[in-house]
């Protein structure tokens, strides 16, 4: 199945999904297969702001899916330096609109795509300090428009560490704490939110031990003892400790 076909089902998918909404945004669907992100987002924005459908989610959806393909193309870079970190912020707004997650489910293969997306910008930029402010904007975008994925609290959490903001650390501690135990067996998750977590796990580990915290690195890495032992990274962290 190629690209466009996949596209378009998990449009069609939407729009048979819509029960609350006045309107079905065929005529963004059809822009965005057509891969004419510019002019799909020009109607999505004017959705966003119109009185009779600026509380519908679509649109905010669409501003997202567009920047997401328009971060990968080079030619968009000039006009859309900031595609990637929009594709975010406009999945969060979008998260913000479907309080119900009437059609959030339907999307799982783009939040994988995004949050992949997000998690490789995030922690390439994470052992950087002039770029931890940006590490930590892609974080806790992930932690709003999918407060669901405990990898991404991990990760927020030592954004937040390294910036030495320490309660809101915690706090994403918090968050983690509650994300992980609501997840239940961690092998179930999405691939991309294990390899979040798996990630997460290690680097808050190393943080923790560098704290000389090593008994409470060691039991936040049991977590994933049993999911992550045959991964050489993970098991020579838990060797370690």
């Amino acid at each position: 199945m190629n690209m466009k076909t996949i596209l378009l089902t998990l449009g069609m998918t939407a729009v048979l999904a819509v029960q609350a909404q006045k309107h079905v945004y065929e005529d963004l669907l059809v822009l965005y297969v057509d891969e004419k992100y510019e002019k799909c987002m020009d109607k999505a924005i004017g959705y966003t702001e119109h009185d009779d459908t600026k509380r519908d989610a679509l649109p905010f959806l669409y501003m997202s899916m567009c920047n997401f393909e328009m971060s990968k193309q080079e030619k968009y870079a000039v006009d859309y330096p900031k595609a990637s970190r929009d594709a975010i912020k406009w999945a969060e707004k979008y998260r913000k609109k479907d309080k119900e997650l009437e059609f959030f489910h339907n999307y799982e293969d783009y939040w994988a795509s995004l949050n992949t997306m997000a998690m490789e910008e995030g922690e390439n930029l994470l052992d950087d300090p002039k770029g931890l402010s940006k590490a930590k904007y892609m974080f806790d975008g992930m932690t709003s428009y999918y407060p669901e994925n405990p990898g991404a609290w991990l990760m927020l959490a030592l954004a937040h560490y390294k910036k030495n903001m320490a309660k809101e650390g915690d706090m994403a501690i918090a968050e983690y704490d509650k994300a992980i135990a609501a997840a239940g067996d961690i092998t179930t998750l999405p691939p991309d939110q294990r390899k979040l977590l798996k990630n997460g796990l290690i680097r808050y580990a190393d943080y923790l031990v560098s704290k000389g915290q090593r008994d409470k690195a060691k039991r936040y890495a049991t977590v994933g003892k049993d999911a992550y032992m045959e991964d050489a990274d993970f098991k020579g962290m838990w060797d370690s400790l």
